[in-house]
């Protein structure tokens, strides 16, 4: 008899984005005359930049000669990726990650969600709240929590509530915490978290020996110096801390899909008898038996991100969503919405009127406004009441969107 892994029955009915998409689809077949404008998902619009798509080309002509032809690749990807992104992303700013701490895969959504298959189950997991769902999902699915409340927490998960009181940076929890999730810049909130902040976080984590999971998908939008881009740049998180990144927002790659995972060698987690035991080799032999590599072209589209022409064009198309960000959210401010994030980040958090939910606000925009975005509920008990929008989009349609938004009764 084949028994099936009872923890996904405890997960709530749908994935978040899911659930908007059949929303969506329902109101569209209903009315095929409404444009509708989405806003939610945060998937890019703008093309990959000219020196990737080059790059791209190269590595396809390359496969189409014998002489040039890949077949697998390494696991952890290719040197010549993982050397840029540790010369560019971090030593540059005197960080000190190798190459050899790097491992490229096809998502961040994937590593952030795998990474828990080598640690043991007796693990407690601590997530912000709001939070990205696949932090919590992904617990759930491999059996480390209880059932889900009636206030929408799962029993065995702590919570750290992000709210407007603490500036959306989550108070450190005071019970056992084994592995931490942190997401700056944040999604869903787009606020930022302080070096004093992070410090604080990773001195908790060497005190208790837990290890930070840090997210830093969007750190590329950091135009404030002064808000660090990586944890490493935080005293002691060489130690006690595995960052995660993505090509996916930073220049275009959601459909191409390429991103990587840092584990430096001095991350340590521990046996049942207290036996430390460095992270790193788990990682790889986790990788090397589950997974190929990523394709070669992409990877070295990937590479080009750091040439000088791909940094200009990468940076061009960054400042594009900034822009939109900062439209929506002077926009959403003059329409007497409480607004948050959109500076340094490409999400704007919007506090809903008069009390109304966030899927009730979802439902009144989409068939009213004929405006798609993401209810803050879906990430979580705290944001309820809240909404986010995803800078990802069009100019014209963001001016439109915030135009009939305006326009709301």
């Amino acid at each position: 008899m084949a028994i099936i892994n009872e923890n996904y029955f405890k997960l709530k009915a749908g994935y978040l984005f899911p659930e908007i998409g059949r929303r969506v689809k329902e109101f569209s077949e209903k009315n095929p005359d409404k444009k509708v404008i989405k806003m939610g998902i945060g998937d890019v619009t703008q093309p990959l930049a000219p020196a990737i798509v080059e790059a791209f080309h190269q590595g396809v002509e390359e496969l189409a000669s014998a002489s040039t032809f890949r077949g697998y690749g390494p696991e952890q990807g290719y040197a010549f990726l993982r050397e840029a992104i540790a010369e560019n992303d971090y030593q540059s700013r005197g960080v000190n990650i190798s190459p050899d701490d790097i491992f490229i895969s096809d998502g961040s959504k994937c590593d952030t969600g795998n990474i828990q298959e080598i640690f043991g189950s007796d693990n407690v997991i601590a997530v912000g709240d709001p939070v990205y769902p696949v932090y919590v999902d992904t617990t759930v699915m491999s059996g480390k929590t209880g059932s889900c409340n009636s206030k929408g927490y799962f029993e065995g998960i702590v919570y750290m509530p992000c709210t407007e009181a603490n500036n959306f940076v989550p108070e450190l929890p005071t019970e056992k915490a084994d592995l931490i999730f942190l997401c700056y810049p944040n999604n869903p909130t787009g606020t930022v978290a302080t070096k004093e902040e992070l410090k604080k976080c990773v001195d908790y984590a060497l005190k208790n020996k837990s290890i930070i999971l840090y997210d830093a998908a969007y750190q590329a939008f950091i135009t404030d110096d002064s808000i660090p881009r990586s944890i490493y740049e935080i005293e002691g998180a060489e130690k006690c801390a595995i960052e995660f990144r993505s090509f996916s927002k930073t220049a275009g790659f959601t459909g191409t899909r390429c991103a990587f995972t840092v584990i430096p060698e001095g991350v340590m987690a521990y046996d049942k008898a207290g036996n430390a035991h460095p992270v790193k080799p788990l990682w790889n032999r986790r990788q090397s038996t589950k997974f190929n590599g990523v394709s070669y072209p992409v990877q070295k589209a990937a590479a080009a991100v750091y040439s000088p022409e791909g940094k200009k064009q990468v940076s061009e198309t960054i400042a594009y969503y900034l822009e939109n960000a900062r439209i929506m959210r002077e926009s959403l401010e003059e329409a007497g919405y409480t607004v948050f994030g959109g500076v340094n980040a490409p999400y704007v958090w919007v506090k809903t009127k008069g009390g109304m939910t966030s899927w009730d606000f979802f439902d009144k925009i989409l068939n009213e406004a004929n405006v798609v975005g993401t209810p803050g509920s879906g990430f979580g008990p705290s944001g309820e009441g809240y909404f986010r929008f995803s800078a990802f989009a069009d100019r014209d349609n963001v001016h439109e969107a915030m135009k009939r938004v305006k326009n709301l009764k």
